[in-house]
């Protein structure tokens, strides 16, 4: 467990850097937060106590990027340089790490995390970005593939593998796999423009609508399509979630019968200031197809 550890700490980071390390149970109580030198962690002591606090009940998690020295807090403008970018994906697990290992929009990564059953983590080490174009191309990756957006922030933690997940009982291992030793530049990610259409051929992978796991609008269109399952009337449906979210009655258009080429175009105009043209635009087209769908399929059941 402990060589685990060492093992991926060393590979992540170099000698002399400061690093966050982050304790946190699931039992409310409050996060403990350590900021040290790499080369205390790595000590058979310091494993140990982590180990020790593992088992105990408390989830072991490192910051992606190094702090600068003397940092007392883990904050963006304690960051003193991107090391890492990174995806956390907890939906359809198995079918986005296989089509993220085969696409020619991003490099071989340099580390996979499997952080429990069918959900991962999965790290590039990189060199050369700044963190307003980190945090760019982690809204990218997550939006292509399919991760976590709320995963998306310069200063994310990671689960540290050779540890338990205490999340589940039974505890699950974060393991992991390195496919590349490589560092990798802004050059070797091609997550815009012609890439983006292949990357998201994703889109054909169905994704579950489950109500508490995604973001505010998934969350409303998870429960758009509860709804109609249930028999509601789809203009009752879309008053009432309008009435909730002062902006849903464009979002809801396809209830109502919209155009889906309006949608998509609705879709785009809200994203267009985040994302690169044809990434906003391929993103769109895929969360409009995906809710005509589940649409239709209510109304043929």
């Amino acid at each position: 467990m402990s060589q685990t550890a060492k093992d991926f700490l060393t590979r992540c980071f170099a000698p002399g850097e400061t690093i966050a390390l982050l304790l946190r149970r699931d039992n409310g109580e409050r996060p403990t937060q350590r900021i040290v030198r790499l080369e205390q962690v790595l000590a058979p002591r310091y494993l140990g106590w982590l180990a020790h606090e593992n088992g105990a009940g408390a989830n072991v998690y490192v910051a992606a990027n190094p702090l600068r020295s003397g940092s007392r807090r883990r904050t963006k403008e304690s960051i003193a340089s991107v090391r890492h970018l990174y995806i956390d994906i907890d939906l359809d697990g198995e079918a986005r790490v296989a089509a993220l290992r085969t696409s020619d929009a991003v490099p071989a990564p340099t580390a996979i995390l499997s952080t429990s059953a069918g959900k991962y983590q999965v790290l590039w080490r990189v060199e050369g970005f700044d963190l307003d174009r980190q945090e760019t191309a982690l809204k990218q990756l997550a939006c292509a593939f399919g991760g976590d957006p709320a995963c998306t922030d310069c200063n994310r933690v990671l689960r540290v593998p050779g540890f338990l997940n205490r999340k589940y009982s039974p505890a699950h291992p974060v393991t992991v796999e390195y496919p590349c030793g490589s560092t990798w530049n802004s050059g070797g990610f091609h997550l815009d423009n012609a890439g983006a259409n292949a990357v998201l051929s994703l889109s054909e992978i169905a994704r579950p609508m489950q109500l508490g796991k995604q973001t505010h609008s998934e969350q409303d269109w998870a429960w758009v399509m509860d709804q109609l399952a249930h028999g509601k009337d789809a203009a009752k449906v879309t008053h009432a979630l309008a009435s909730r979210r002062a902006d849903k009655p464009k979002r809801l258009g396809l209830v109502e019968g919209a155009p889906i080429a309006d949608v998509i175009t609705m879709l785009e105009e809200r994203r267009n200031f985040e994302l690169p043209a044809a990434l906003c635009s391929a993103r769109a087209r895929e969360i409009a197809q995906t809710a005509q769908r589940g649409i239709a399929r209510r109304k043929t059941a």
